[in-house]
């Protein structure tokens, strides 16, 4: 039903739009017609946003990425065209990509695994700063398998150019300052470049601190709990990266070290939390020119990551601590074409270490667990006339052998073929199908324990089986001039899909119940979406405007629907640019969300709509080589009750009320 409507509904949003603005378009100068091209940094052709059919890209950058900063990456990516969050807590939001969530969207830094565990929990923290972040681009498809076979629902890679590519003849960098009411927030982030004789030299930093947020009503949903503000939404983080290049004509090799601490609460269900995150990560990057004959580059990444984070019940507590020791290598050979063909392969490796150690006389949630995986990738393209042809093959060897339990070994392969039919120019008609295959995740498979923010004690399957993936997509959209438009529809089938199966909590070999048993179940599944977004000058000077509508539905075979799927939303978005003054306004509508899992006590409650207006003023003065923009971003200005279906703790945690955001950022 959720699709029919959304179907409608855009079919509707693009006639109007497509008339209005078309309208707009054809008044509009001859001059500018084309946008100029975003590079996706970690597109395996390295080719521009819009040229990503078979790998439907977003890329927030520049100003439309400063505008959208929260205090997580779901929060950030929430209005992005098949992204919803996960709305855990302030300090912790992961995004939702077409219905898919955790170890099935991975996230990467710099085109490398970021490290951290917040594909166990949404309660856990993603282990970057969006305040040092310089873009973001979300890949979903086919390319998405070259990072990781368990990426199904895709991946999202933060940007943050720590190691240098380019030597800058003189100091550039920026810095952002910024509060917001609704907390009593303030953010400060700061990044510099600058070469010394043939060495390129990086540096960032950036502080956050909030409180609690204001909320509308009261946090539980029964009309009972916190009001006015939510108790453990509070939020503090502190990030420093340094990192350095010798770039030659050769190419460059460089390395990056940065540490994140992080200290953010979780308004649970029963018991509040406070976790404390801490993390040092060191990266290796190089890239060799012409490293061999019929070759045009090899690329070789190392990082290593050092994660950390406990969990303080009340706030005061210590009761668990998670830990991650993670080592990984990733060696891409690029050749030149051979009859017409043009692409790369190469060869990652992962070795981890995960463990989920009790603090005080409970059981530990996750045994210390050692994963490695080795895995070989490969893809190509070619170009037959107005047709454009990518295959993609990947290999990975999974093994996960904990202290206490049996060991598994898990041989996965994916692939995956598209097809990009530019019928006039400007114009592309593409279709995908991927097969994909994930290994279950060391909690999937060993948990057995407590879980104090998510209220549940979580037991693990060590039978579960390989989950397979079988996509198929199909794509249409115009390209080219300042009125643009796209539209995907797509079917994911997966075997032997891990959920959680959530019910009334027990007793434990002695330890008191929690709220919640989750069990991590399997079973043959179905999603199935549709996605539209039509938009005009995003970039130039003048009128610009933005709709968008998604929707996507996910079932198990038995027909009972999976937990914690997003709602169907429509967004419009409306602004004026013009000499140093920007502004806009946008509304985005959720729709009820109904289609609740029957055996997830934690849906026994449907999801209210809601309708979320934000607007945003900029201005911008110039001295010289330096930019200082003026900043205004008011959120949620309904101050409307908003509470996210894809939320394990939606019934007891809304999201922030109406929201002032003032704040100046400098370009040098």
């Amino acid at each position: 039903m959720a699709l029919s409507y959304s179907l409608a509904l855009i079919t509707a949003c693009a006639a109007t739009a497509a008339t209005v603005l078309a309208a707009k378009a054809a008044n509009a100068e001859e001059t500018d017609k084309t946008l100029a091209p975003v590079l996706v940094t970690d597109s395996p052709y390295a080719s521009g946003e819009d040229a990503m059919m078979l790998t439907p890209a977003k890329v927030l950058s520049g100003n439309e990425l400063r505008d959208k900063i929260g205090g997580s990456l779901g929060s950030t990516l929430s209005q992005e065209l098949g992204v919803s969050a996960s709305g855990f807590s302030a300090g912790a939001s992961r995004p939702v990509i077409r219905g898919l969530e955790g170890s099935r969207v991975k996230i990467l830094e710099n085109g490398m695994s970021s490290g951290d565990l917040s594909a166990i929990s949404n309660d856990h923290a993603v282990g970057s700063s969006m305040m040092s972040t310089h873009q973001i681009e979300i890949l979903r498809g086919p390319a998405a398998l070259l990072y990781g076979s368990g990426a199904i629902g895709g991946l999202v890679n933060i940007v943050n150019d720590r190691i240098p590519t380019v030597l800058e003849p003189r100091a550039t960098g920026e810095t952002e300052l910024r509060y917001s009411s609704v907390d009593q927030g303030n953010a400060l982030g700061f990044s510099a470049d600058r070469s010394a004789g043939s060495f390129g030299l990086h540096i960032d930093g950036s502080t956050m601190n909030s409180g609690n947020y204001r909320i509308p009503g009261f946090s539980n949903i029964a009309g009972t709990g916190d009001s006015g503000r939510l108790s453990f939404s509070n939020n503090r983080e502190n990030n420093i990266g340094v990192g350095s290049s010798l770039i030659q004509d050769w190419g460059y090799v460089g390395a990056s070290l940065s540490q994140l601490d992080k200290n953010y609460g979780v308004h649970g269900a029963a018991d509040d939390s406070t976790i404390k995150l801490a993390q040092t990560r060191f990266d290796i990057d190089s890239l060799i020119k012409s490293p061999f004959a019929g070759f045009d580059a090899l690329r070789i990444k190392l990082g290593h990551n050092d994660y950390q984070h406990t969990e303080l019940a009340n706030g005061t507590d210590p009761s668990v601590r998670y830990t991650n020791q993670a080592l990984e290598s990733r060696w891409e050979l690029s050749h030149l074409p051979v009859d017409g063909w043009r692409g790369k392969f190469g060869l990652q490796s992962e070795n981890t270490t995960t463990q989920a150690a009790s603090l005080d006389s409970s059981p530990s949630t996750v045994p210390r667990t050692r994963s490695s995986s080795v895995a070989s990738f490969i893809v190509e393209e070619h170009d037959f006339g107005a047709v454009r042809v990518n295959a993609g093959a990947r290999y990975d060897y999974v093994t996960r052998r904990p202290d206490a339990d049996q060991d598994r070994n898990f041989a996965l392969g994916s692939y995956s073929v598209g097809t990009l039919w530019t019928f006039t120019p400007g114009y592309g008609l593409g279709a995908t199908a991927s097969v994909a295959e994930r290994a279950p995740t060391a909690e999937e498979l060993y948990s057995n324990g407590p879980h104090g923010p998510t209220s549940s004690w979580d037991t693990g399957n060590a039978s579960l089986k390989t989950e397979t993936s079988h996509n198929l997509e199909l794509s249409l959209q115009k390209t080219d001039e300042k009125l643009r438009w796209k539209a995907n529809i797509y079917q994911n089938s997966v075997k032997n899909f891990v959920y959680g199966k959530i019910s009334a909590g027990t007793s434990h070999s002695g330890y008191a119940a929690m709220t919640y048993d989750r069990d991590f179940l399997q079973g043959d599944a179905t999603l199935r979406g549709i996605e539209a977004e039509i938009s005009y000058n995003l970039n130039d000077p003048g009128w610009f405007g933005r709709v968008f509508a998604d929707s996507s539905e996910g079932k198990l075979d038995d027909l009972s629907h999976l937990p914690l799927q997003p709602a169907t939303r429509t967004g419009l978005n409306v602004g004026h640019q013009m000499a140093a003054w920007r502004s806009s306004v946008s509304l985005v509508h959720a729709f009820a969300h109904n289609n609740i899992a029957s055996s997830s006590i934690s849906e026994e409650t449907t999801t209210k709509a809601y309708t979320q207006l934000d607007a945003s003023v900029t201005y911008v003065q110039r001295y010289g080589t330096t930019d200082l923009t003026w900043f205004f971003l008011a959120k949620n200005l309904l101050n409307e009750e908003i509470r996210l279906s894809t939320s394990l703790l939606k019934d007891y945690v809304p999201q922030p009320g109406r929201n002032f955001i003032f704040g100046l950022r400098t370009r040098f």
